[in-house]
């Protein structure tokens, strides 16, 4: 059996209970978003439907009319972005109707961390990393965001500014330093 299947370390020993483990996951399995992504995703279910669904389903329509579909490219083409779309109208009406919006502005001041929050840390090299942590379904690591339930992610939250925690990551346990911790600032109410 692979080792990566046992709960032994390279010692050969099982593991201990007083080994640093990932927290769990929380309870029910909520699909945290920020408003501004639910409004993204929002947007894209509509535009699916409203836009582009029906021009596809024209585009079919049109491509079955001209005859042979067994080798009409069009007609092929155009049933295989059908079910692409429909596969994605699903998922997104599922996600947002287990989404639960959670505004991180209510925060803004708070040096303790949440979701939504703008986390500055420092690892033990001193390098100084900035990541905003965000909804499953809105995080973008290529804009310095991540999901609330990723490993940086879960050993941050509930930390305060000043505070060291500890990262479990395949090389071992890595501490990080909080530095900062920002919220967006409250939007203005609507009159």
């Amino acid at each position: 059996m692979s080792k990566a299947f046992t709960k032994e370390n390279d010692s050969g020993d099982a593991a201990g209970d007083d080994e640093i483990t990932l927290p769990p996951l929380p309870p029910g399995g909520k699909n945290y978003i920020t408003p501004k992504g639910y409004k993204v995703l929002r947007d894209e279910l509509l535009a699916l439907i409203d836009d582009e669904r029906p021009r596809v389903v024209e585009a079919v329509h049109w491509a079955a009319s001209n005859g042979d579909r067994s080798e009409n490219g069009d007609y092929i083409y155009g049933k295989k972005r059908l079910r692409e779309i429909d596969r994605r109208i699903r998922f997104l009406t599922q996600r947002l109707e287990i989404a639960e919006i959670s505004n991180p502005s209510v925060h803004h001041g708070s040096e303790q961390v949440f979701f939504g929050a703008t986390v500055t840390y420092a690892d033990a090299s001193g390098l100084l990393r900035s990541v905003t942590i965000l909804g499953i379904d809105e995080a973008d690591s290529l804009h310095g965001q991540i999901s609330w339930v990723s490993p940086v992610s879960r050993a941050l939250l509930k930390s305060r500014r000043g505070d060291e925690v500890n990262l479990v990551t395949p090389n071992g346990v890595q501490q990080l330093e909080v530095i900062d911790v920002q919220y967006p600032e409250p939007s203005p109410e609507p009159d």
